[in-house]
């Protein structure tokens, strides 16, 4: 009996968010330096490879913060 209801239990436990929280947290994190850099220096990204190198990054930070959400919903 106590066997079947702790199966029960676990079967409708929620996933861990951490993934997601940490995810989050890197997001967030990086627009928060992102904006202090870009408000500090105006020509910032000086060149066209680091602009894309910041979009990409920025990309997939988003991604992952996406991907974990959905997963850990």
């Amino acid at each position: 009996m106590v066997h079947a209801l702790l199966l029960a239990a676990a079967e409708e436990a929620e996933p861990s968010k951490t993934a997601f929280y940490i995810a989050g947290g890197l997001l967030a994190c990086w627009a928060v330096v992102l904006a202090a850099i870009g408000l500090s220096r105006p020509e910032f990204p000086r060149t066209g490879g680091a602009a894309r190198g910041v979009m990409a990054l920025s990309a997939v930070l988003m991604v992952c913060t996406m991907a974990t959400a959905v997963i850990t919903a």
